[in-house]
């Protein structure tokens, strides 16, 4: 679409404001730029009007001025510049942006300057320099990618217990399935050569010994997620707000927490009953912790806002990370398994008896499901666990969502639609992580992986997602991903599956909004609506689509509020 084309859509398109709000004054009026609203039956618009925060009306800008403007209403012009609803979190971890603050960053190119071994253990140094980090005190990396590590030369226990003798050392895996620990971090959280893996879970283990070497992932890595570092209570407000910025940043006003353990219900809540939240926050509790959470917080009480905070439902997760080879195929990885083993194919989590007990229990209790699955196999064992805890009415909806879903087989996408299953892809592996896959999976499947464009085509309308901060939260470098499938190598990945730029947009507003039932009150700019809003500085339906990822995030306003200015 081109911008002449846009002009006549938005001229097409203005309609009549509700008489409810005829005669209603606006506190501010949005002009001088394109307005995307996300509404079909009127695509764009020339002015915007909220109150009390809440969008009032959306048309032309003469008429929304003649009934909306009075003597107290700020017009603003946003100067060429492209308004749309505010960007609603698909999935992300958002319980970890509280924590990255004061942690290490890792990330390879061109995110960070992670390249290998050396670099990654540079920066780590660098980082407890300038936080003059004492001895005996935890230090904590993020976004670690074995993938692109040269010659396959891998981070391991050893090179952190040289560079850190006196620090336990965790250094969380890009996935957010495992970590590598260094001796003393393993003594931290209780790993030793008398450990037993456990299933669905791996231990990596130092050539000839017992010894973890190291690379925890899966259910292994379960007691380091249900130990929370402590904070005092002026420290979680305190990130609580810097965490929820770097949301506000990307454009997002609704954050979702994808995996929640207790003592991480605990700090949100005590940061909501203090008044800290700036945004939106969606938990669902994992399954391990859902007793735990329901008999300090009642289901009674999901579902709904609380000073911007609500349980959304129940996260269930069956396999693992593609990337890190603990996902779950029907067909033998090509390079084996991550602990060295052959004819590969991964593990589910938990076994199929367990899964379709866990997914009964959701059903039963009546709340929305998450339900982690990436491996074919593991969509497999999740149709067959709804088949179990469903039968009788298979094609309720239940408001589920599949995260990632990534490795979904074309003959999957009827089930779908049929057992009213909505995907939340994960194009951003186009671009960080396809050349892994072509490796591990080979080019046929890793260029079918999340099929957007079979997927619409099919009558379902998927969200998109970061999974931050296995990803970075940017929200044009994922809409990139979805438009383009280029791998960070500048190969095609699967271009039958692009969609298009207005497409893309929908799965991180609208269809997004829909995820959680709430598309009354947000994904969309209309009348009645909450008045989140983005402001960017170019149009992502009129640049060219690989100038989308250069696109910057100039305002985010939340309820009338802004919360972000660039």
């Amino acid at each position: 679409m081109n911008r002449r084309e846009f002009a006549l859509l938005a001229s097409a398109s203005l309609l009549a404001t509700p008489a409810a709000a005829q005669d209603a004054v606006a506190e501010v009026i949005y002009v001088g730029g394109d307005i995307i609203t996300m509404n079909d039956a009127r695509p764009t618009a020339e002015a915007l009007a909220i109150a009390e925060g809440k969008i009032l009306a959306v048309g032309s800008r003469s008429e929304i001025e003649g009934k909306h403007k009075g003597p107290g209403t700020t017009v603003i012009h946003i100067g060429g510049k492209t308004l749309l609803p505010s960007f609603i979190d698909g999935h992300s971890h958002y319980i970890n942006s509280l924590m990255v603050a004061g942690q290490a960053q890792v990330y390879a190119p061109p995110s960070g300057t992670a390249k290998d071994v050396d670099s990654i253990i540079a920066a780590i140094k660098s980082f407890a320099e300038e936080r003059k980090i004492p001895k005996g005190e935890l230090i904590v990396a993020y976004g670690y990618d074995d993938t692109v590590m040269p010659e396959g030369r891998l981070l391991n226990r050893d090179d952190l217990d040289a560079a850190f003798p006196d620090n336990p050392v965790r250094v969380d895996h890009v996935s957010m399935h495992g970590a590598v620990l260094n001796s003393l971090a393993l003594a931290k959280y209780g790993y030793s050569a008398a450990t037993v893996t456990p299933p669905g879970g791996v231990i990596v283990r130092k050539d000839g010994t017992n010894e973890p070497y190291g690379l925890i992932m899966e259910t292994a890595y379960l007691p380091v997620l249900a130990v929370a570092e402590p904070m005092t209570p002026e420290q979680e407000i305190e990130a609580t707000k810097a965490g929820q910025m770097l949301y506000a940043r990307a454009g997002i006003t609704t954050a979702h927490e994808g995996a929640t353990h207790l003592a991480q219900f605990e700090t949100m809540k005590r940061a909501t009953d203090a008044g800290a939240n700036i945004i939106d926050v969606i938990a669902y509790p994992f399954v391990t912790d859902v007793e735990k959470i329901i008999a300090a917080y009642p289901v009674a009480n999901w579902g709904r806002y609380d000073k911007r905070f609500k349980v959304g439902g129940i996260k269930v997760t069956i396999d693992g990370s593609p990337q890190g080879r603990t996902a779950a195929f029907t067909t033998p990885y090509l390079t084996g398994g991550p602990g060295g083993e052959t004819n590969w194919k991964g593990e589910l989590t938990f076994p199929q008896e367990v899964i379709n007990m866990a997914v009964k229990r959701v059903y039963d209790l009546g709340v929305p499901l998450n339900l982690h699955a990436n491996g074919d196999a593991a969509i497999d064992a999740f149709f067959t666990a709804h088949e179990f805890a469903a039968a009788g009415d298979l094609s309720k909806d239940r408001k589920v969502t599949m995260i990632h879903a990534q490795f979904t087989r074309k003959d999957q996408i009827p089930k779908y639609v049929e057992y009213k299953i909505r995907p939340s892809y994960y194009t951003l592996h186009t671009y960080y992580f396809a050349d892994a896959h072509i490796a591990n999976r080979g080019p046929e499947q890793a260029q079918y992986i999340s099929p957007m464009r079979d997927s619409i085509d099919a009558g379902l309308r998927p969200s998109n997602h970061t999974d931050f901060v296995v990803a970075p939260l940017d929200q044009m470098f994922m809409l990139w991903s979805a438009v383009n499938r280029v791998s960070r190598s500048g190969q095609e990945i699967g271009p039958g599956q692009r969609i298009t730029p207005l497409e893309g947009l929908k799965t991180m507003t609208i269809w997004a909004a829909e995820q959680y039932g709430e598309e009354g009150s947000k994904g969309s700019l209309e009348p009645g609506k909450l008045a989140d809003l983005v402001i960017l500085d170019r149009n992502p339906l009129t640049v060219d689509p690989a100038a989308i990822k250069d696109i910057k995030v100039v305002q985010t306003i939340k309820e009338g509020q802004t919360i972000y200015r660039a």
